[in-house]
């Protein structure tokens, strides 16, 4: 399958082009979760908020209990 630009719902990074999250994921990680402290994300429409969550839980698993309700 050929990667393209989506315009609509969760990127997958197999599937689509996308900024890699990597190093904002590590930061979100280190600076917030590690530390018991909230966090907001707050953006304009197609900014990434919902895949940069999606992704983070996955980023997530091997040291926390992650739980996505609905």
């Amino acid at each position: 399958m050929e990667r393209y630009f989506n315009t609509e719902g969760c990127c997958r990074p197999g599937v689509h082009y996308m900024v890699r999250l990597d190093d904002r994921l590590d930061a979100i990680k280190r600076l917030y979760v590690d530390r018991g402290k909230y966090f907001v994300i707050n953006r304009g429409r197609q900014y990434g908020k919902t895949t940069t969550l999606r992704l983070l839980t996955e980023y997530l698993r091997d040291d926390y209990a992650v739980r996505i309700s609905n």
